[in-house]
């Protein structure tokens, strides 16, 4: 069965960075869309950015941008969210999702809704 596994949350210090993985597996790749969120409990989830695996189009929340970098491993099915210049409004419970049926379209347009979701990984900056 499809798993999505988060590591790499933490806590750091305003200012500073962390990065998050996904690694995916019990699914063939090809054209997957990924997708980092965050949600602060009693609020609502919010897409931080997404790639579509093939050709490596990406979408980065008007929050985020300039701040948080994609990155990828095809072949190892992994996803990064490198997280720089945290806040403390970043933090959150960050999850990663992915849906092999997204076009690149809904991927990347800011309203994507994954199909497989992660256990979440926590970011706390102070």
């Amino acid at each position: 069965h499809v798993q999505l596994v988060e590591s790499g949350g933490g806590s750091v210090k305003a200012g500073g960075s962390l990065k998050l993985s996904c690694k995916v597996s019990g699914t063939t790749y090809s054209s997957y869309c990924m997708a980092w969120f965050r949600q602060v409990e009693g609020k609502e989830r919010e897409e931080v950015a997404s790639i579509y695996v093939r050709g490596g189009h990406t979408y980065y929340a008007d929050s985020v941008k300039g701040r948080f970098t994609l990155a990828q491993d095809y072949k190892k099915k992994i996803v990064w969210l490198q997280m720089s210049s945290l806040r403390p409004e970043d933090t959150a419970m960050y999850y990663c999702a992915g849906d092999p049926a997204a076009s690149i379209k809904s991927c990347t347009g800011g309203s994507f809704s994954g199909r497989y979701w992660g256990q979440g990984t926590q970011v706390t900056v102070s």
